[in-house]
């Protein structure tokens, strides 16, 4: 058996650009991996794909994403045996973290590891994009520029160790219904995605809290009003910066000092919404 850990991811900046033909759109956004992760334990059994999770509301079955990352693993490499896969859940479920998709990245490169495939990271990404458009960069992590479905990926310098408080509303959003009511031509306020990677490069934390865009807040804040006022309520208790991450409904707030983060928590925690301090890696 081993263990992985599947790592969350919050939104620098999400741009969509246009409609594909195939239904999907163009995006440009900045990727960054945090430090709040599920485990995931994999061990052969001799042969399907068993998934265990405590949490009620992770699947156990085909639908779960992980399961069809081992099926495509098996599939694709001629395994002959199945695998046992446990996933110790803790980042949130239709949040706007990749919490899914993480898993599914997980699992794929577990899979390589525990057959000692020695499959290479572009090869692990390609699989990956067969099975979610964030599953690609779960795989690499770390700081990215993602465009065309999110699978087209670009490293950038990491930015390490910056405090994030993320705050998810007890709701949750569908990211197809998100894009279905996007109106391209209603979008005023883009991310400056050149001026950010340069701030990245540069780790200036200011201006990169201050020039974060989400063009999907759009449509999820007009919904679910929440999401504004939790952002207002970041920067009250000390963020220098606050987004919702990917479709929604998480936001989350940058700080420049860790006891600044650590009070915003201990405040915000008293809240109905849950709550997670964590970090950049």
């Amino acid at each position: 058996m081993i263990s992985l850990e599947a790592h969350a991811k919050i939104n620098l900046s999400l741009d969509v650009l246009n409609k594909r033909d195939d239904g999907y759109h163009n995006l440009r956004m900045i990727m960054q991996t945090v430090q709040l992760h599920d485990t995931i334990s994999i061990e052969k059994i001799p042969s399907g794909v068993e998934i265990d999770c405590v949490a009620s509301y992770v699947p156990n079955n085909s639908s779960n994403i992980a399961c069809k990352a081992a099926e495509a693993m098996i599939s694709k490499y001629n395994l002959n045996a199945g695998v046992r896969i446990k996933i110790d859940k803790r980042i949130p479920v239709a949040a706007g973290l990749a919490g899914g998709s993480a898993d599914a990245a997980a699992v794929i490169k577990g899979i390589n590891t525990l057959f000692n495939l020695g499959i290479s990271q572009n090869e692990l990404m390609e699989t990956g994009s067969t099975i979610g458009a964030d599953v690609p960069y779960c795989i690499m992590g770390g700081t990215a520029l993602a465009e065309g479905k999110g699978e087209e990926l670009t490293s950038i310098s990491l930015l390490k160790d910056v405090p994030i408080l993320i705050v998810k509303p007890r709701i949750g959003v569908s990211t197809a219904w998100v894009y279905k009511n996007l109106n391209l031509d209603k979008i005023v306020d883009r991310p400056n995605t050149e001026a950010l990677i340069s701030a990245i490069q540069n780790r200036d934390i200011s201006f990169i809290a201050q020039n974060m865009r989400n063009v999907l807040e759009s449509v999820t804040v007009i919904k679910h009003p929440i999401i504004k006022k939790i952002k207002k309520n970041l920067l009250e208790e000390g963020a220098i910066g606050s987004m919702m991450s990917g479709s929604g409904p998480s936001v989350f707030g940058i700080f420049d000092d860790k006891n600044k983060a650590i009070s915003a928590y201990n405040k915000i925690k008293k809240s109905k919404n849950e709550c997670i301090l964590t970090f950049t890696i």
